[in-house]
């Protein structure tokens, strides 16, 4: 997932990514964004992502939220 301090180039896809084509996910349990380096990542640091990508795109977390959590149920068919 994208994590503070991460490959700006990661940061310009992002950015040019349409939300539409975006869903959120952790790399849990690896992997976990700064600040919880070293430790074990768990299912509730996709916050943290959503978080990111909203400040990225310049959006609310809200926005963000909810079209990601649409494109989860639309990618596998919940």
């Amino acid at each position: 997932g994208l994590a503070p301090g991460e490959d700006t180039d990661l940061k310009d896809l992002v950015k040019a990514t349409p939300l539409d084509r975006i869903v959120l996910e952790t790399d849990s349990p690896y992997l976990p964004p700064v600040p919880f380096r070293g430790q074990r990542n768990e299912p509730k640091n996709v916050i943290i992502v959503g978080k990111i990508i909203a400040e990225l795109k310049k959006l609310t977390f809200e926005e963000v939220s909810q079209q990601t959590t649409k494109n989860a149920v639309s990618l596998f068919k919940l």
